[in-house]
């Protein structure tokens, strides 16, 4: 399939990396060239300097052939008017935006556009919002003490022991969905390219697992 991003931040360098390590087409759409520089070096699609609801930077981006748009630029205007266009002008199948205004989020949706909230996992959600056409499986415990997110494995994780992202008490892998299937890891289950993580996460280390991610 062919995805676009709008936005390179961290967020959607991790998303446009992940997604092109998938096999799919990947266009990033920036407003600023040196944005760019997050992505991988190896990262095997495109990129386009301009502005995320510009026409011309849309249809230069492949929006015509587009099967997902996702947005994720910084401003929630510019992430819904981009939105909307791709949706409502390009008819692009899967539209998936961030949206920082939870109350703007119910009015967007309403517009058939699927919306996340900018949370540790956002780079996870999309990927699975993009590929299964669902929002991000996210299950949450007690009274949201503990949460289970859903994550890509980052690249500098890959060939590591499972205990490489495990602090007793704080953060645990509580599965792994390799090639489709699910497996509950040991301690000697090494992560693989495309492996697509489940998370235990306590509230207090939030921060840690976003450094652990390389995503702060």
């Amino acid at each position: 399939m062919h995805v676009i991003i709008a936005g390179c931040g961290r967020v959607g360098a991790y998303a446009a990396a992940a997604l092109s390590r998938d096999g799919h087409s990947v266009a990033v759409v920036d407003r600023e060239e040196r944005a760019f520089r997050r992505l991988p070096r190896n990262f095997g699609g495109s990129t386009i300097c301009g502005i995320a609801y510009d026409r011309e930077v849309l249809e230069a981006a492949g929006i015509t052939r587009a099967d997902a748009f996702v947005s994720v630029t910084n401003g929630d205007n510019t992430n819904i008017v981009s939105a909307r266009v791709a949706k409502e002008i390009y008819r692009v199948p899967i539209v998936v935006s961030r949206i920082y205004d939870p109350q703007r989020a119910e009015i967007y949706r309403g517009f058939g556009i699927t919306t996340f909230a900018p949370t540790i996992w956002g780079a996870g959600q999309v990927t699975e919002m993009v590929t299964s056409g669902q929002m991000g499986r996210e299950l949450s415990l007690g009274n949201g003490e503990v949460e289970m997110l859903p994550v890509c494995v980052p690249e500098h994780l890959v060939g590591k022991p499972v205990t490489a992202l495990k602090v007793p008490g704080e953060i645990e892998v509580g599965a792994i969905v390799r090639m489709g299937k699910a497996m509950i890891p040991v301690s000697g289950t090494a992560f693989e390219e495309r492996d697509q993580l489940h998370v235990l996460v306590h509230q207090t280390a939030v921060e840690k697992f976003q450094k652990m991610m390389g995503l702060k």
